[in-house]
This record gives structure tokens, sequence and C-alpha cells, in this order.
């Protein structure tokens, strides 16, 4: 998996939390459909941490190579 690659799993997770934000009932956040768009944000931002730290080892890995 190249950098590029990362990016545009990064773009898309971002793409998901603006569509699950517009999911999300405010005045109920804890009940019905708010709930899945609630968990579906935090599973994004999981995957942006992840693409985030994936790219972090490869730039530590090629500074090791080099």
């Amino acid at each position: 998996m190249n950098r590029t690659f990362a990016i545009v799993l990064i773009i898309l997770a971002l793409g998901l939390i603006a569509y699950n934000v517009t999911l999300v009932n405010f005045e109920n956040p804890l009940q019905g459909d708010s709930t899945i768009a609630l968990i579906g944000i935090v599973a994004s931002l999981c995957a942006i941490v992840l693409m985030l730290i994936f790219i972090t080892s490869k730039k530590i890995d090629k500074k090791l190579k080099d």
C-alpha cells in the first residue's frame, strides 16, 4: 500500500464523516439512526488515525533505509 492510496482512504473517511454528520439528530444524538451515524463518525476517525500512523511509519522506514 503506498502513500497515494492512504491519502485516498483518508479523503473517503472525511467524506463519510461529512455524510454521517448530516444524519445526526443533535437534539437526541443517542437514539435511532443518530447512534449509527455517531458510530460511523468514530469509525471514520479511527481509520484516519490509522492511515496517518501508517504514513508516518513509512516515512520512518524510508529514513532508516537511507
